[in-house]
């Protein structure tokens, strides 16, 4: 029997991607230099976030997508927080809002005006504190309104429900730094992944009393990100494998003992993002410190992953945001955009990954229903108990519609932070050796500071001496 080579028939075969010209990318931003392995990026139908470098606390410019080419050094800026920003996540369900965390230990929720910022915002509308260490991650609930999950560096999960202001669940299961967290499509289960080589599915409700559904322990591959895969029932990873090669696996949720496949993809050292569209099945692969993202489509069925193409750019990327599907230009059959962010030009660069058709009528094939801006479940619902598919959205009709639930921010007074009998500010885990190394460096360039000031001062005061002596010994004069 000859050998043939197998041909897959796919709609998604030809997808390219389109960089936007330079009118319509952002120039001119100060994008942070933080090494924390997030996008410092975040994106929706109406605005623009950036974390940028900032002396004394931590800043992110917020710029309405209509706005773009350059940006003015002067331009407003939400900086409110004492410590470096290190995510930020737009509600799914109010434009207006984003979420951040910090290093200063505080996650804070902020409202944004319309048309966007006319000066520098430092007043949140919202400041949440629970945890005893810096916030490397904020997610919102995919499914219910005003549910915020928040990751230290404390090894803690803190859920917060925003009607209140208060935390209401703990997921105190990790050992170590949590470095990604991914809901499922209704959002009743939680998976992540952890500097402790595991990877984890945790049921969030149940706070401390066992909330770990499936634990799997990555020897062979050290997971970085986890992504669910929609509705299918699996998980994505990303991560390096013994060889210290990138690496993917695809694993069944329900048994995390051996996953389904795993693929070496190159032996680069950037940290891979993977990006899941569920409407169109397809996998985005995105390394960060290269310019290339690779796509991919996922199936029900062996080989369950299969390579369409790869986009290639010669401008190495630091993060990338992603435009929620009702933001899409449906008119151009654009499947997803992703918002590049090029540290060394200070750029932002839209990239539209497009599929090619000659019809310029609505494509229905391509956008199925997809989640909309209407909550499916209030804090109460979900809390209690209850889980509820998204509430669905059609591109043909509703793509421009914007949401009418306004944010209300809680009166609430400062008290300790207690959840299930314990105070999160007290049940502090032992600094690790690269905090305790980073307080000693700051404490040298601290005291490097003071000698230097007082040097100068030093140098002034035997001016002011000299000057005084030789007034002292000048003739008087008539």
């Amino acid at each position: 029997m000859s050998w043939r080579p197998q041909y897959r028939s796919s709609k998604f075969r030809n997808v390219y991607g389109k960089v936007a010209s330079r009118e319509h990318c952002f120039d001119g931003i100060p994008i942070t230099k933080n090494v924390h392995d997030n996008h410092f990026c975040a994106v929706n139908a109406r605005f623009l976030a950036i974390v940028t470098e900032s002396a004394g606390g931590g800043s992110f410019l917020v710029i309405p997508l209509e706005q773009t080419g350059r940006i003015e050094p002067n331009y407003p800026k939400v900086c409110g927080h004492q410590g470096n920003v290190l995510d930020i996540k737009w509600n799914p369900f109010i434009d207006n809002i984003i979420a951040s965390c910090s290093e200063d230990t505080s996650v804070r929720i902020w409202e944004i005006p319309e048309g966007g910022l006319k000066r520098n915002m430092t007043e949140a509308v919202l400041e949440l504190y629970g945890h005893s260490r810096r916030v490397g991650l904020v997610e919102w609930h995919p499914t219910t309104n005003n549910i915020l999950f928040s990751a230290g560096y404390d090894y803690k999960v803190l859920i917060w429900n925003l009607d209140i202001g208060e935390p209401v669940k703990m997921i105190d299961c990790h050992t170590d730094v949590i470095l990604c967290m991914s809901f499922n499509t209704d959002g009743s289960l939680l998976a992540t992944t952890c500097k402790d080589k595991k990877l984890r599915v945790v049921e969030p409700r149940s706070g401390r009393h066992s909330p770990v559904l499936q634990e799997a322990s990555c020897k062979n591959h050290r997971v970085n990100r986890v992504v669910f895969l929609g509705s299918t029932k699996r998980l994505l990873t990303t991560g390096v494998s013994r060889w210290n090669t990138r690496q993917i696996a695809l694993w069944d949720q329900e048994d995390l003992a051996m996953p389904l496949i795993e693929e070496e993809i190159d032996g680069l050292s950037g940290l891979l993002f993977p990006f899941y569209d569920a409407d169109t099945h397809m996998l985005y692969l995105a390394g960060k410190g290269d310019g290339n993202i690779r796509y991919y489509e996922i199936g029900s069925e062996k080989p369950y992953l299969s390579y369409l193409m790869e986009f290639r750019s010669p401008a190495p990327q630091k993060g990338l945001g992603v435009m929620p599907k009702h933001g899409l230009d449906v008119s151009a059959c654009e499947v997803f955009r992703f918002y590049k962010l090029v540290t060394l030009k200070g750029l932002i660069e839209p990239i539209s990954m497009i599929v090619p058709r000659r019809s310029e009528t609505y494509q229905e094939d391509i956008y199925p229903m997809t989640p909309g801006t209407e909550p499916a479940l209030t804090p109460d619902e979900w809390l209690s108990g209850v889980n509820r598919d998204p509430i669905l959205m059609s591109l043909k009709e509703g793509y421009k519609k914007t949401s009418k639930i306004v944010f209300k921010a809680p009166v609430r007074e400062k008290k300790s932070v207690v959840v299930n009998g314990i105070d999160l500010l007290e049940n502090v885990p032992p600094r690790t050796e690269n905090e305790l190394l980073r307080m000693f460096f700051r404490q040298q360039d601290e005291i490097r500071r003071l000698k230097d000031e007082l040097s100068q001062k030093d140098i002034r005061l035997r001016q002011l001496q000299l000057e005084l002596k030789n007034l002292r010994n000048s003739p008087k004069s008539n």
